[in-house]
Formats: structure tokens, sequence, C-alpha cells
């Protein structure tokens, strides 16, 4: 191979930044589309109800007996201050795990329906424009895949909204 065929392949070769993916689980509320890492669902349940928790804000929708893990349950709707709907049987409970500063939380929310799985290329995640929304502590960033715009959530933020 000449020099200059290795140079031409050198320059269109992508950078390892500009390869890497990962890969996201969409819901929707409100028609709009929101997304958390794959990696943090544990499982999607649908809707059942929740035992209330007494004093507990109006997000907090009570706490399910998760195979002996008591999982504390949040309607995002109500947390995001959107109008509130009632359940159908498309409102799902995503079952949510990550590991924060204070040791692994597991927490469900409630959103309206399950939308696709998508694998974001992280260069494709933007900041700017969601520091200005009241919700922005939960919010990644934003990203467009296949022409439609949804919001990346801040997992370690969103889990651990009520301490």
């Amino acid at each position: 191979m000449s020099a200059a065929a290795e140079t031409s392949s050198e320059q269109q070769a992508p950078s390892i930044e500009e390869v890497l993916t990962q890969q996201y689980l969409t819901f929707i509320m409100a028609d709009e589309e929101y997304g958390v890492d794959i990696l943090a669902v544990q499982e999607i349940r649908g809707w059942e109800r929740a035992t209330m928790v007494p004093n507990s804000p109006s997000h907090m929708k009570g706490v399910l007996n998760l195979r002996g893990t008591i999982v504390p349950i949040i309607d995002l709707r109500d947390r995001f201050l959107l109008d509130a709907i009632e359940y159908t049987d498309a409102t799902v409970v995503v079952i949510l795990k990550v590991d924060t500063d204070k040791g692994p939380r597991t927490m469900g929310i409630v959103v309206d329906a399950i939308s696709d799985v998508y694998d974001v290329p992280l260069k494709d995640i933007r900041t700017a424009g969601i520091q200005d929304n009241q919700n922005s502590q939960f919010m990644l960033g934003m990203v467009t895949v296949n022409e439609s715009v949804f919001t990346l959530l801040e997992l370690e933020k969103l889990l651990t909204i009520d301490e």
C-alpha cells in the first residue's frame, strides 16, 4: 500500500469517541419520548396498585414488594409536573437500578407506554437548551434518532430525588 493510500485510510477512520454508543430504552409521557440507559433497566411490569406510604409526596405512588425487595414507585408525569392521566393497559412501571454515591438504588417509574430501544452514539448527545427547564436536574441531554428528538434522563439524580 502506498503512503498516500495509508494516509487516506487513516483520515477516514473514526476516533473511538465517534463510534462509542450506548443503548437507551425509550418511553412515552405526554406525547414526548424519554430514554434511560438500558443497562439500568431491571424489568418492565404492567401497572399494579402500589402500597401507599403515609405523608409521601404526590408523585410517590407507594411501594411494591419485588421478590422480597421493597421498591418505591414514582409517577414520572407527576414528578415532571405534567398533566395527570388515567392509567391504562399501556401504562407500565420500569424498574431501574443504578449505583449511586450512597450505594445501589432500585426504583420504579410509572410511564405512559414503552416506545423502543435505540443505539445512541455518545457524540450525538446534546445538552444545550435543557438547563433552563425546571426538570433539567434529571436530564442527561437530548438526542435525535430517526428525525425524532428525545430526552435522556440522568438516572442517578432521578433515583435519589427524595433524599
